[in-house]
């Protein structure tokens, strides 16, 4: 490959393909990627929004592009990963934005392929996207299987496809997967022991952010426009980035002044923060994870959110729980659980791809491991909130029941969430998919201690 010139190095469409590249080798996560490239590459400031659409863009629907690009590659040879990922790419922009005219993507992608590629790589892609612009993509209707041809509309593997259709239905995996394509929206969670929401979203307005209140969190606000991360709030330890679902889960627990709370699995500590706001000063939230790496981030969000002298972080597998803490030490214990992550998809498209079939086996064995040997930790009369950020029933539903069947000394008690929320919740569990209200797909029950 010749030297990439500099000009189409820091170009943001260069930056999409490597980023593109880099998460379909994987190992990395599109949301922990973006910022490294946008420094390494050295990407204009303006551009940042439209880099995020495009690789967020293309992953979100990489099995629908690959359907789309498929017919016009067959004959090749050989097509190389990373010019299949510039055509999809290029597609993308072509089928799903307005603002750049094709003759302006197709140029800058054969300049690409010419750089990376040689010159009759240029010609391959020109004479590819020339014809999809000229004949337009094949119909879905092509597909006789209708699984496949429904896997293959919301960008979704066969076997996920299959396992929502079995447990939801067709329409409703349908309505998930056409809103898991659409870009995921931003919220945060106020500290309101220094202001109120109405107060934070004025302060937010003069930093030229929009903001409204949530409908979902007591606690949240939701921007429609503007980088929250850079507002004076932030700066100063009155707001955190958190999807309105998760800042349920402290809500759930029902923490009081004076408590000592477990939270079992803690990591990054967006809820042991929440916990540690919620006991006003009294009281303590013990948090654990089995990584140094990642007790220092749930230090580093307690220092910055002004609750460092609440939070103590202890090295642990949480599933030694009950041979490290004395019996009846905590009033409240959180188990939000290691999960599948299947209800991070829209903020996350790439997490999908990588699942397979065993993770369904696997992971409620380790949930079961977890819940049993926090148990015990736990006061009489106490609360234990299980929750994940899954929607997968056989590490949600089928771990609760199991649990309780093992456990008489625990029920199931009502969620204390607001009444947009009543839809959601069934059996007294909640199960918020991601397209009812445009959130992260999470999952939470409260227990208590008879």
């Amino acid at each position: 490959m010749a030297k990439i010139p500099k000009k189409l190095l820091r170009s943001v469409r260069f930056t999409a393909l490597e980023a593109i590249e880099r998460i379909n080798r994987g190992g990395a996560y599109s949301n922990l990627l973006l910022n490294e490239l946008i420094q390494k590459n050295q990407v204009d400031g303006k551009d940042t929004a439209l880099l995020t659409e495009l690789v967020y863009g293309t992953i979100s629907r990489q099995l629908l592009l690959a359907y789309d690009v498929e017919p016009f590659i067959r004959k090749a040879k050989k097509v190389d990963p990373w010019v299949k990922s510039l055509l999809q790419l290029s597609v993308y922009q072509m089928l799903y934005l307005d603002r750049v005219p094709d003759h302006a993507i197709i140029n800058e992608a054969v300049e690409i392929a010419k750089a990376k590629g040689n010159p009759g790589t240029g010609k391959f892609v020109n004479g590819v996207l020339r014809s999809i612009q000229r004949e337009g993509v094949p119909s879905l209707d092509l597909i006789q299987d209708p699984i496949e041809r429904l896997a293959t509309e919301i960008s979704l593997p066969k076997f996920l496809t299959e396992k929502f259709v079995a447990e939801i239905g067709e329409a409703k995996t349908r309505e998930m997967g056409l809103s898991l394509l659409e870009p995921s929206r931003v919220s945060a969670r106020i500290d309101l022991r220094f202001l109120t929401r109405a107060e934070a979203v004025e302060a937010l307005e003069e930093d030229g952010i929009e903001a409204r209140i949530s409908e979902l969190s007591p606690y949240g606000i939701v921007a429609d426009k503007g980088f929250l991360a850079g507002s004076e709030l932030f700066q100063n330890g009155w707001l955190t980035i958190q999807d309105e679902s998760s800042m349920l889960v402290a809500q759930a627990l029902q923490v009081e002044p004076g408590q000592k709370v477990l939270d079992a699995c803690a990591a990054p500590g967006g809820k042991t923060t929440h916990i540690a706001a919620l006991l006003q000063g009294d009281g303590s939230v013990t948090a654990l994870d089995i990584h140094d790496h990642k007790l220092e981030l749930v230090r580093e969000n307690a220092d910055r959110l002004r609750v460092s002298d609440r939070v103590v972080t202890k090295k642990m597998d949480a599933r030694e729980a009950s041979a490290n803490f004395q019996p009846n030490s905590f009033d409240r214990i959180l188990v939000d659980a290691p999960c599948s992550g299947l209800g991070l998809m829209r903020r996350k498209p790439d997490i999908k791809y990588q699942k397979k079939p065993q993770d369904f086996v696997q992971l409620p064995i380790i949930q079961q491991e977890i819940l049993k040997n926090c148990a015990p930790t736990l006061k009489s009369g106490g609360i234990m909130v299980y929750s994940t950020c899954t929607i997968a029933p056989a590490e949600n539903q089928e771990v609760v029941a199991e649990f309780l069947a093992t456990h008489p000394d625990f029920e199931k008690i009502e969620l204390d969430l607001e009444a947009k929320l009543q839809p959601a919740i069934h059996d007294q569990m909640l199960v918020l998919y991601p397209e009812m209200f445009m959130t992260d797909g999470f999952f939470i029950c409260a227990m208590r201690k008879k």
